[in-house]
């Protein structure tokens, strides 16, 4: 952390080992959200509709859902706000290393934390404000597969493929 102290650490100037380190962890947080690309598609579904079903209750296809509760709502809102929170420090740091122009970090840092912030909100939202914020939430999640995109490709092309200065 000392070497992001300076402000002008780019991470095509890492060692090996610490590029082989924030590489992992980069592959498996795009394992982390592509997982949950798959739970927001195929378990919520990825219509507006869908998503107001998801935490409304009602019918989808032949199953029934029932509206999610007080219990499931903070169960999921306290281990993402801290999961979530940490995951979201560590990708805008290393992008932040990167030799991206400063308005795509600053955008996709700012569309990141909207998106995640949007997300953790958005359950509440369609619960408890009704089913037409189904498509703010589903906003969000397509501001997090942009913000993630930028996360994990500007490290990856900078640790990897940028030649040092």
């Amino acid at each position: 952390m000392r070497a992001f102290r300076s402000g002008n650490y780019l991470l095509s100037e890492a060692r090996l080992e610490v590029r082989l380190a924030y590489s992992g962890f980069l592959l498996l947080a795009l394992v982390g959200f592509a997982s949950t690309a798959a739970f927001q598609l195929f378990h919520v579904g990825p219509t507006p509709s869908a998503i107001a079903t998801h935490y409304l209750g009602g019918e989808r296809g032949d199953v029934m859902t029932f509206a999610k509760t007080p219990r499931e709502l903070m169960e999921a809102t306290h281990f993402h706000a801290f999961t979530m929170g940490l995951v979201y420090l560590v990708l805008a740091h290393l992008l932040l290393a990167t030799g991206a122009s400063d308005r795509v970090k600053m955008v996709a840092i700012v569309v990141g934390f909207v998106a995640f912030a949007g997300d953790l909100a958005g359950g509440w939202l369609v619960r408890y404000g009704g089913a037409g914020f189904a498509p703010l939430l589903l906003l969000c999640w397509m501001g997090q597969w942009v913000a993630v995109g930028a996360y994990v490709y500007f490290p990856m092309w900078e640790m990897w493929f940028r030649r040092t200065r």
